[in-house]
């Protein structure tokens, strides 16, 4: 397991409310022992002017599964992150009801962890598919 400080479901939702997750209106649906699982609507608020999923949308949830993942595997009390790079290639558009986002790790250091995140429509289909790199801060 991963995890330093393993989350739960309800403490995600409630660490979330009043941020851009909870105007997205991300859900987060399961905590595995090296990934963090989560749900975005497709409606107005994450639809470009073409009525597609947007882009923007798709590289929030990405970095927002991959930040807790990264939050939840350091120690609150000496460390903290911050977002260096995301990476989001957009293979697949969505109209339509939901996305499914799965964050696991590529690499978790002392100084940098990287995380892989995919991004699927209701049919299992590969919609976006991103990288994040957070960098490990030591608090002073």
């Amino acid at each position: 397991m991963i995890w330093k400080n393993k989350p739960t479901i309800e403490s995600l939702h409630e660490r979330s409310l009043n941020t851009m997750s909870d105007y997205l209106k991300i859900e987060f649906l399961e905590i595995g022992d090296d990934y963090l699982k989560a749900k975005m609507p497709v409606f107005h608020g994450t639809k470009q002017p073409m009525g597609m999923l947007h882009g923007g949308a798709s590289a929030v949830l990405a970095e927002t599964l991959g930040s807790i993942c990264s939050v939840c595997c350091v120690d609150h009390l000496t460390s903290t992150i911050v977002g260096l790079e995301l990476n989001a290639n957009h293979i697949k558009g969505v109209k339509e009801g939901y996305v499914f986002a799965t964050s696991k790790p590529i690499h978790i250091g002392k100084s940098t962890h990287v995380w892989n995140i995919e991004i699927r429509n209701e049919h299992g289909e590969m919609v976006c598919v991103s990288r994040l790199t957070v960098m490990v801060l030591i608090k002073s």
